[in-house]
């Protein structure tokens, strides 16, 4: 079969691998209809060092199953499913818990000897705690917004949920990246009244309005954390999709004493301001990587209906031959967010 693998910053090739066959009895094989490239992978896009075996790339996908193990009872071949960002049992402690990210038995795509989505095919461990079946056709126009409830969509749920969104809130989402933009759709989802987007790229941010944002913030730093508070006083939720220190301050300056701030960027730094002055102001911080698999059934529903349509944030679609250029363009900010067809 053929993959995208990453052999360092800048590096991604598309290259044969071998063909994909049944390891465990848990195990199901499945032919990739569509995949795409996170936001995620452009931070080892713009630092990963130079390899001689490269890694196999991609963690969102959706596709046909091919072939199942002989413990595999929920799943049968010639079912469309979706696949959360992580693969994991949905029976151990975590899974219960509603922590799939943290599942005992759970992984990574592109580690370990599992492949990554960007490729034909994906062997996914514990199939039948992991996948998702969807009641549409493989050519369903629906295809796109589903994916994003492999891990865009589900993240942006995930951000909201834990900053504690509710009914009549004023939220601050900083990013305007498809997780902050599905942050927008999700916080518009639970019931936000006003909904502040702070981004600076207008095909962005016009989209944000779209899916719910009442105010478009471009400014930064200083200047952004003044907008936020001219116009609302300060915000209670704030939902930090960007992952960098200078977002993360952003947040804490625009976050009234006692608010909550959800994580989602992953962050690209490893100390922050934990001391005495943000410890008075008793904000919490939460969120983290998403447990997307504990998120897919709630939000398929509105998904299926049309009440949310989070495909919008694929702006380009390219084939699996095209997956490179669709890293240098949204490494390049000429992309949203591009969409693999297969």
């Amino acid at each position: 079969m053929r993959a995208a693998v990453m052999y360092g910053s800048g590096d991604v090739r598309i290259e044969g691998r071998p063909d994909l066959k049944i390891v465990q009895p848990t195990d199901a094989v499945v032919r990739t209809v569509a995949s795409c490239v996170c936001g995620s992978d452009l931070w080892p896009y713009k630092s990963m060092p130079a390899t001689d075996t490269g890694r196999p790339t991609g963690h969102e996908f959706l596709g046909v199953v091919e072939e199942t193990g002989v413990d595999v009872a929920r799943l049968k071949a010639g079912d469309l499913v979706v696949a959360p960002f992580t693969y994991s049992d949905d029976t151990c402690d975590h899974c219960a818990e509603g922590l799939h990210i943290s599942c005992r038995h759970g992984g990574r795509y592109g580690f370990d000897g599992v492949d990554g989505g960007q490729g034909e095919a994906v062997r996914v461990p514990h199939a039948d705690g992991t996948l998702v079946k969807l009641p549409v056709a493989a050519d369903s126009a629906l295809l796109p917004s589903l994916l994003t409830l492999s891990d865009v969509m589900t993240t942006g749920h995930h951000g909201a949920v834990t900053a504690g969104v509710g009914t009549g809130d004023s939220v601050l989402v900083i990013g305007d990246g498809a997780v902050g933009l599905c942050g927008v759709i999700a916080a518009k989802r639970l019931g936000a009244e006003r909904i502040l987007l702070m981004g600076r790229h207008p095909d962005r941010t016009d989209l944000g309005r779209e899916f719910g944002a009442t105010d478009v913030i471009p400014e930064r730093g200083e200047e952004g954390i003044a907008r936020v508070r001219e116009l609302t006083g300060g915000v209670a939720k704030a939902i930090e999709a960007v992952g960098t220190r200078q977002s993360l301050d952003t947040a804490l300056g625009a976050v009234l004493d006692g608010g909550t701030i959800s994580r989602l960027g992953v962050p690209q730094y490893e100390e922050g301001p934990i001391g005495p002055a943000v410890f008075m102001r008793n904000i919490t911080l939460t969120g983290g990587a998403s447990p997307a698999r504990a998120y897919i059934e709630q939000l398929l529903p509105d998904v299926l209906e049309g009440a949310i349509t989070p495909g919008r944030v694929f702006d380009r679609q390219v084939t699996l031959d095209q997956t490179p250029g669709a890293y240098r363009a949204m490494a390049d900010r000429q992309v949203l967010k591009a969409l693999i067809t297969l």
